[in-house]
């Protein structure tokens, strides 16, 4: 894996469900930023773990695997807590807590405009 020698903000997304994951990140991709893939909790820590550049982290809540995208998200909050997190699902209701501090619930389906309205929140 290379670094990023451009300047946009990197963001991890990761989904189990490839074409899910695809359209998540043609959608980011079009709205400015690099793109980084992971299909599961695993694969993300490693890419974090060899990327200081990843700004977000883009995550499906239910996934298979050792941990879901909630678990990854508290990992990620304790591990690298300037990323920012982004959860999202189309069936999981989230509780006080469920989210780290400053981690954001987008619901499934999204749109472009939303994907691009929040990212530019929470990176700018």
């Amino acid at each position: 894996m290379t670094l990023s020698t451009n300047k946009r903000p990197v963001v991890l997304v990761v989904e189990d469900e490839y074409l899910i994951r695809s359209n998540a990140a043609e959608m980011i991709a079009e709205a400015g930023y690099e793109v980084v893939e992971a299909g599961n909790a695993d694969e993300a820590i490693a890419i974090l773990e060899a990327r200081p550049d990843i700004h977000v982290v883009f995550t499906d809540i239910q996934m298979p695997g050792s941990m879901d995208g909630l678990k990854l998200a508290h990992f990620v909050r304790g591990r690298w807590p300037p990323i920012k997190i982004i959860a999202t699902s189309g069936h999981h209701k989230l509780q006080d807590g469920d989210l780290p501090e400053s981690g954001l619930f987008l619901p499934k389906p999204y749109s472009f405009e939303r994907i691009s309205s929040i990212l530019r929140e929470i990176v700018a």
